[in-house]
Protein backbone atom coordinates (compact mmCIF):
# COMPACT_ATOMS: atom_id res chain seq x y z
CA UNK A 1 0.00 0.00 0.00
CA UNK A 2 1.27 3.55 -0.78
CA UNK A 3 0.45 6.35 0.83
CA UNK A 4 -0.76 8.98 -1.30
CA UNK A 5 -0.85 12.97 -0.52
CA UNK A 6 -4.16 14.76 -2.72
CA UNK A 7 -4.41 18.58 -2.08
CA UNK A 8 -7.93 19.62 -3.15
CA UNK A 9 -9.33 16.84 -1.89
CA UNK A 10 -12.86 17.75 -1.21
CA UNK A 11 -14.74 18.17 -4.06
CA UNK A 12 -13.59 17.70 -8.15
CA UNK A 13 -11.03 16.41 -9.56
CA UNK A 14 -8.91 15.83 -5.76
CA UNK A 15 -12.40 13.74 -4.45
CA UNK A 16 -12.57 11.81 -7.44
CA UNK A 17 -8.95 10.73 -6.97
CA UNK A 18 -8.96 10.15 -3.65
CA UNK A 19 -12.13 7.84 -4.15
CA UNK A 20 -10.13 5.80 -6.65
CA UNK A 21 -7.18 5.79 -4.90
CA UNK A 22 -8.56 4.25 -2.13
CA UNK A 23 -11.10 1.88 -3.90
CA UNK A 24 -7.19 0.52 -5.04
CA UNK A 25 -6.11 -0.23 -2.02
CA UNK A 26 -3.79 3.26 -1.60
CA UNK A 27 -3.68 5.21 1.74
CA UNK A 28 -4.86 8.81 0.78
CA UNK A 29 -4.21 12.15 3.28
CA UNK A 30 -6.45 14.10 1.47
CA UNK A 31 -5.67 18.26 2.30
CA UNK A 32 -8.19 20.86 1.67
CA UNK A 33 -10.08 23.95 3.80
CA UNK A 34 -12.83 21.44 5.14
CA UNK A 35 -13.35 18.01 5.23
CA UNK A 36 -10.04 16.70 5.01
CA UNK A 37 -7.48 14.72 6.82
CA UNK A 38 -5.37 17.91 7.17
CA UNK A 39 -6.95 20.94 7.02
CA UNK A 40 -5.35 24.40 6.13
CA UNK A 41 -5.53 27.31 3.85
CA UNK A 42 -2.68 27.32 1.35
CA UNK A 43 -3.41 30.94 0.45
CA UNK A 44 -1.10 31.54 3.41
CA UNK A 45 2.16 30.59 4.88
CA UNK A 46 1.27 29.73 7.53
CA UNK A 47 -1.09 27.01 6.21
CA UNK A 48 1.42 25.93 4.13
CA UNK A 49 3.32 25.62 6.78
CA UNK A 50 0.58 23.40 9.24
CA UNK A 51 0.49 21.06 5.32
CA UNK A 52 3.98 19.91 5.54
CA UNK A 53 3.93 19.49 9.40
CA UNK A 54 0.21 17.50 9.25
CA UNK A 55 1.43 14.97 6.44
CA UNK A 56 4.36 14.33 8.30
CA UNK A 57 2.39 13.30 11.18
CA UNK A 58 0.18 11.50 9.52
CA UNK A 59 2.44 9.49 7.68
CA UNK A 60 5.07 8.94 10.00
CA UNK A 61 7.32 10.96 7.87
CA UNK A 62 7.53 9.22 4.31
CA UNK A 63 4.93 9.54 1.68
CA UNK A 64 5.08 7.92 -2.17
CA UNK A 65 3.34 10.46 -4.03
CA UNK A 66 2.19 14.30 -4.37
CA UNK A 67 -0.89 15.36 -6.33
CA UNK A 68 -1.08 19.00 -5.99
CA UNK A 69 -4.56 19.67 -6.76
CA UNK A 70 -6.36 22.21 -5.08
CA UNK A 71 -6.74 25.57 -7.04
CA UNK A 72 -9.23 28.06 -7.82
CA UNK A 73 -10.50 29.22 -10.60
CA UNK A 74 -12.29 33.01 -9.60
CA UNK A 75 -10.61 36.23 -10.96
CA UNK A 76 -9.44 37.17 -7.55
CA UNK A 77 -5.80 37.36 -6.03
CA UNK A 78 -6.57 34.51 -3.80
CA UNK A 79 -6.43 32.26 -7.10
CA UNK A 80 -2.89 34.07 -7.03
CA UNK A 81 -2.24 32.76 -3.74
CA UNK A 82 -3.03 29.22 -4.35
CA UNK A 83 -2.55 28.38 -7.71
CA UNK A 84 1.07 28.54 -7.93
CA UNK A 85 2.66 29.75 -4.39
CA UNK A 86 0.27 26.83 -2.35
CA UNK A 87 1.43 24.34 -5.31
CA UNK A 88 5.08 25.07 -5.29
CA UNK A 89 4.78 24.94 -1.62
CA UNK A 90 3.58 21.59 -1.89
CA UNK A 91 5.81 20.44 -3.61
CA UNK A 92 9.12 21.71 -2.52
CA UNK A 93 7.46 21.45 1.41
CA UNK A 94 6.77 17.75 0.85
CA UNK A 95 9.32 16.68 -1.09
CA UNK A 96 11.58 15.28 1.00
CA UNK A 97 8.74 13.26 2.70
CA UNK A 98 9.43 10.92 -0.67
CA UNK A 99 12.72 9.97 -0.33
CA UNK A 100 12.60 6.72 1.60
CA UNK A 101 9.31 5.86 -0.87
CA UNK A 102 10.62 2.91 -3.33
CA UNK A 103 8.67 4.74 -6.42
CA UNK A 104 8.31 8.61 -5.58
CA UNK A 105 5.79 10.83 -7.92
CA UNK A 106 4.64 13.82 -8.33
CA UNK A 107 1.62 15.42 -10.14
CA UNK A 108 0.27 18.61 -10.39
CA UNK A 109 -3.19 20.00 -12.10
CA UNK A 110 -2.45 22.81 -14.90
CA UNK A 111 -5.03 23.68 -17.30
CA UNK A 112 -5.51 23.80 -20.97
CA UNK A 113 -6.17 27.71 -19.94
CA UNK A 114 -2.20 27.64 -19.87
CA UNK A 115 -2.43 27.79 -23.69
CA UNK A 116 -4.13 31.40 -23.65
CA UNK A 117 -2.33 34.71 -23.72
CA UNK A 118 -0.94 35.78 -20.01
CA UNK A 119 -0.92 38.69 -18.35
CA UNK A 120 2.95 39.59 -18.53
CA UNK A 121 3.53 41.44 -15.17
CA UNK A 122 2.17 38.82 -13.76
CA UNK A 123 3.53 35.86 -14.96
CA UNK A 124 6.96 37.78 -14.46
CA UNK A 125 6.28 38.30 -10.91
CA UNK A 126 5.11 34.49 -10.43
CA UNK A 127 7.94 33.12 -12.25
CA UNK A 128 10.36 35.19 -9.71
CA UNK A 129 8.76 34.25 -7.18
CA UNK A 130 7.55 37.20 -6.19
CA UNK A 131 4.15 36.75 -4.12
CA UNK A 132 4.20 40.13 -2.75
CA UNK A 133 4.52 41.73 -6.20
CA UNK A 134 2.24 38.68 -8.09
CA UNK A 135 -0.93 39.31 -5.66
CA UNK A 136 -0.61 43.29 -6.13
CA UNK A 137 -0.63 42.67 -9.79
CA UNK A 138 -3.75 40.48 -9.03
CA UNK A 139 -5.48 42.85 -7.20
CA UNK A 140 -5.45 45.25 -10.44
CA UNK A 141 -6.48 42.90 -12.60
CA UNK A 142 -9.05 41.93 -10.24
CA UNK A 143 -10.17 45.02 -9.83
CA UNK A 144 -10.92 45.27 -14.13
CA UNK A 145 -14.13 43.24 -15.01
CA UNK A 146 -12.12 41.57 -18.09
CA UNK A 147 -8.74 41.72 -17.03
CA UNK A 148 -9.64 39.47 -14.33
CA UNK A 149 -10.20 36.88 -16.51
CA UNK A 150 -6.21 36.34 -17.48
CA UNK A 151 -5.54 35.53 -13.11
CA UNK A 152 -6.71 32.20 -13.52
CA UNK A 153 -5.10 31.30 -17.30
CA UNK A 154 -1.61 33.17 -16.41
CA UNK A 155 -0.81 30.87 -13.06
CA UNK A 156 -1.56 27.53 -14.65
CA UNK A 157 0.67 28.92 -17.49
CA UNK A 158 3.42 29.56 -14.79
CA UNK A 159 2.73 26.52 -12.79
CA UNK A 160 3.29 24.53 -16.15
CA UNK A 161 6.95 26.68 -16.74
CA UNK A 162 7.72 25.83 -13.60
CA UNK A 163 6.86 22.42 -13.99
CA UNK A 164 9.59 22.16 -16.90
CA UNK A 165 11.91 23.92 -15.14
CA UNK A 166 12.16 22.01 -12.52
CA UNK A 167 11.38 18.17 -13.14
CA UNK A 168 14.97 18.00 -14.55
CA UNK A 169 16.88 19.38 -12.07
CA UNK A 170 18.88 17.25 -9.22
CA UNK A 171 15.84 17.87 -6.84
CA UNK A 172 13.42 15.97 -8.33
CA UNK A 173 14.37 13.72 -11.73
CA UNK A 174 17.78 12.96 -10.31
CA UNK A 175 16.16 12.17 -7.02
CA UNK A 176 13.99 9.40 -9.05
CA UNK A 177 10.94 11.60 -8.63
CA UNK A 178 9.18 11.81 -12.19
CA UNK A 179 7.40 15.57 -12.15
CA UNK A 180 5.02 16.16 -14.54
CA UNK A 181 1.42 17.60 -14.89
CA UNK A 182 -2.18 17.08 -16.68
CA UNK A 183 -4.17 19.86 -18.41
CA UNK A 184 -7.65 19.49 -18.73
CA UNK A 185 -9.86 20.88 -20.63
CA UNK A 186 -14.04 21.72 -19.10
CA UNK A 187 -14.01 19.23 -16.43
CA UNK A 188 -18.11 19.13 -14.98
CA UNK A 189 -17.72 19.89 -11.04
CA UNK A 190 -19.48 22.22 -8.88
CA UNK A 191 -16.65 24.35 -9.84
CA UNK A 192 -18.12 24.80 -13.05
CA UNK A 193 -21.51 23.43 -12.88
CA UNK A 194 -22.87 27.50 -13.07
CA UNK A 195 -21.30 28.33 -15.94
CA UNK A 196 -23.19 24.87 -17.95
CA UNK A 197 -26.56 25.93 -16.68
CA UNK A 198 -28.54 25.59 -20.38
CA UNK A 199 -27.41 24.43 -23.41
CA UNK A 200 -26.80 28.09 -24.98
CA UNK A 201 -24.39 28.51 -22.04
CA UNK A 202 -22.51 25.11 -23.09
CA UNK A 203 -22.26 26.04 -26.64
CA UNK A 204 -20.79 29.86 -25.97
CA UNK A 205 -18.06 27.77 -23.20
CA UNK A 206 -17.15 25.41 -26.32
CA UNK A 207 -16.86 28.18 -28.43
CA UNK A 208 -13.45 29.62 -26.03
CA UNK A 209 -12.59 25.83 -25.42
CA UNK A 210 -12.91 23.54 -28.25
CA UNK A 211 -13.49 19.82 -26.99
CA UNK A 212 -14.56 17.89 -30.43
CA UNK A 213 -13.50 14.75 -29.28
CA UNK A 214 -16.65 13.89 -26.65
CA UNK A 215 -16.89 17.45 -25.22
CA UNK A 216 -16.60 18.19 -21.63
CA UNK A 217 -15.53 15.50 -19.27
CA UNK A 218 -16.48 13.89 -15.61
CA UNK A 219 -13.90 13.95 -13.11
CA UNK A 220 -12.64 10.65 -13.33
CA UNK A 221 -11.31 11.26 -16.63
CA UNK A 222 -8.29 13.65 -15.27
CA UNK A 223 -8.06 11.64 -11.99
CA UNK A 224 -7.49 8.32 -14.31
CA UNK A 225 -4.99 10.10 -15.54
CA UNK A 226 -3.20 11.59 -12.68
CA UNK A 227 -3.57 7.90 -11.10
CA UNK A 228 -0.99 6.38 -14.03
CA UNK A 229 1.08 9.76 -13.49
CA UNK A 230 1.79 8.82 -9.66
CA UNK A 231 1.66 5.16 -10.32
CA UNK A 232 5.22 2.95 -9.71
CA UNK A 233 4.81 2.37 -14.08
CA UNK A 234 5.42 5.86 -14.86
CA UNK A 235 9.35 5.97 -14.56
CA UNK A 236 10.26 8.09 -17.21
CA UNK A 237 7.90 10.79 -18.01
CA UNK A 238 9.50 13.82 -16.78
CA UNK A 239 8.47 17.11 -16.79
CA UNK A 240 5.81 16.94 -18.99
CA UNK A 241 1.95 18.87 -19.15
CA UNK A 242 -0.50 16.01 -20.36
CA UNK A 243 -3.53 17.74 -22.22
CA UNK A 244 -6.43 15.71 -21.40
CA UNK A 245 -9.21 17.95 -23.18
CA UNK A 246 -11.29 16.65 -25.73
CA UNK A 247 -8.76 18.17 -28.26
CA UNK A 248 -8.41 21.87 -27.41
CA UNK A 249 -4.27 21.77 -27.39
CA UNK A 250 -4.70 20.37 -30.84
CA UNK A 251 -7.78 23.23 -32.33
CA UNK A 252 -5.91 25.84 -31.13
CA UNK A 253 -2.07 25.04 -31.24
CA UNK A 254 -2.63 22.99 -34.79
CA UNK A 255 0.67 21.33 -35.26
CA UNK A 256 2.92 23.15 -33.21
CA UNK A 257 4.61 21.03 -30.79
CA UNK A 258 6.81 23.59 -29.30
Amino acid sequence: MRTIVVTGAASGIGKTLAEILTERGERVIGVDLHDADVTVDLTTAAGRAALVDGVRELSGGTIDAIVANAGLALPIPKTVAVNFFGTVATLEGLRPLLADSAAPRAAVTCSMASLYAPDTALLDALLAGDEPAALARGEELAADTQLGALIYGTTKQALAKWIRRHAATPEWAGAGIPLNGIAPGIVVTPMTRDLMATQEAIDALLQQVPMPLNGPMEPEVPARLLTWLISAENSHLCGQIVFVDGGSDVVIRGDATW
